[in-house]
């Protein structure tokens, strides 16, 4: 029952969201077309631009079927707010606080837009952040395939197989313990030396483009045998110029918030203070370390 209760509130809460943020103003309410009532209640042209929103970045075009069904979609939410109202479920403890979660995600995503919106990044601030990355992970990316496998004596039979005349793909579909990477024939993709662990990127390094180490690299995972399919330079600045736009956004966002929380008087409860809270995704952490 608590469940229920909780979506009929929050539906109710999205219905007064969606059919009402746009009535607030009393100048605008006299040119908002009424496409319904419910009981009284009017739902207006602006609720429906809300939904048609909502609708077209999920893919869906805007067509008069469309506009019916969100219509008809608009009026079922404003019953259940009605009757969630009749039930008197806004006044249970539980849905009042989901009820307040609810309005401050709203605000909060609305802080996070406006802030993005007039904090726009500039092409210093970019080519700032490109610099910055390209010194942590190298100008080079290299691109590898592996062959895991638990002991040196395997890996040395290997190397010795390859010698001969071994396919290197179907030697690790067949023998590599790294199952990602098996399937794909030991394929790791094209990284910075930066990706792996040490000893990886200290023999990765020391390879040119279509060798194959000719000793096997220990690593905690196990013992590598590994070839380097090609070499090429970083990405320039100008073709990863639009994906450091997101990164700088939630940099600067990061800042901002802790410059927010240097100035807030906050205290804590209990005797022992929680972690500070996440609030923002992080930048994008390095690829995962093989």
């Amino acid at each position: 029952m608590r469940n229920v209760k909780t979506r009929i509130v929050l539906l109710a809460l999205g219905s007064l969201v969606l059919l009402n943020a746009c009535n607030a103003q009393d100048d605008k309410k006299s040119t908002d077309a009424v496409l319904a009532t419910v009981n009284g209640t009017a739902i207006h042209q602006s609720a429906l631009d809300v939904l048609l929103r909502q609708s077209a970045a999920q893919g869906a075009p805007d067509t008069p079927e469309v506009r019916k069904a969100l219509l008809e979609e608009a009026i079922s939410r404003e019953l259940a707010r009605q009757d969630a109202i009749k039930l008197g479920l806004e006044k249970s403890p539980e849905v009042k606080q989901q009820t307040e979660l609810a309005k401050q995600a709203i605000l909060v995503n609305a802080f996070m837009q406006n802030f993005i919106k007039s904090h726009t990044p500039t092409d210093d601030q970019l080519k700032a952040e490109y610099d910055k990355i390209k010194a942590q992970i190298g100008d080079k990316q290299y691109h590898v395939r592996h062959i895991l496998v638990k002991t040196e004596k395997e890996a040395k039979d290997i190397i010795a197989q390859l010698k001969k005349g071994a396919n290197f793909e179907k030697l690790a579909s067949s023998k590599s313990i790294d199952k990602g990477s098996a399937a794909k024939g030991g394929d790791l993709g094209y990284n910075a030396p930066s990706a792996y662990v040490p000893q990886f990127a200290q023999a990765l390094t020391a390879m040119k483009k279509g060798e194959t180490s000719k000793v096997p690299v220990q690593t905690p995972f196990g013992w590598h045998v590994i070839r380097v399919e090609d070499i090429k330079a970083m990405p320039t600045f100008e073709e990863v110029k639009k994906n450091l736009i997101p990164r700088v956004e939630q940099e600067q966002l990061r800042k901002y918030l802790e410059e927010l929380r240097s100035k807030a008087k906050i205290d804590y409860m209990s005797t022992q203070a929680p972690a500070a809270p996440t609030t923002i995704p992080a930048p994008a952490a390095p690829a995962q370390k093989k």
